[in-house]
């Protein structure tokens, strides 16, 4: 699980073109948080979303979802080291409700998971995308998100799998 900041702006993708080409941009900053969780097993998703901050209550309102989801068995929950995660508050909420807190080592957000999710989102939604008003640029990351379990089914097949890269005996050399 992790949060993205969806930000109401212009994000350009690979043009060439022989004559000048005026790109219509987006203007402010607002941002669409997403605050997630992906099974990976069940392959389906988790959201908590805002338009204002990612703090404790926003994740214990994501642990209140994913436990009401009922998922039978242990419940790990893999997440950064974000101070609003790693509290007493959200600690506690996850101690009740069953849920492991699995923290990934600092400055490692390729081992998180839903970091590939979010990148996809940001290609599919907005990405040479103009979108004139916010609630225009909100509802298109909304409907890429809605649409994980169907449309995106497939695609997301190969993206969201279970594979890492390891390397075994590695000497690192320092400078």
């Amino acid at each position: 699980m992790d949060a993205a900041h969806f930000v109401f702006g212009t994000y350009l993708c690979c043009l060439w073109s022989i004559a000048r080409v005026f790109v219509r941009a987006a203007s402010g900053r607002q941002r669409f948080n997403v605050l997630g969780a992906w099974d990976a097993i069940a392959r389906t998703l988790v959201t908590v979303t805002n338009t204002t901050v990612v703090n404790t209550d926003t994740m214990c309102d994501l642990l209140r979802a994913v436990a009401a989801r009922g998922l039978v068995g242990p419940v790990t929950l893999v997440l950064d080291n974000a101070r609003y995660q790693r509290n007493k508050i959200v600690m506690g909420l996850a101690e009740e409700f069953g849920i492991e807190l699995l923290f990934l080592p600092s400055y490692s957000p390729n081992l998180n998971l839903i970091e590939r999710l979010w990148r996809f989102t940001k290609r599919k939604a907005a990405y040479g995308r103009y979108h004139p008003t916010f609630a225009d640029f909100r509802a298109a990351v909304q409907d890429v998100l809605d649409r994980v379990p169907t449309t995106h089914a497939n695609k997301l097949a190969s993206l969201m799998t279970l594979n890492f890269q390891e390397f075994d005996d590695v000497s690192l050399l320092a400078a």
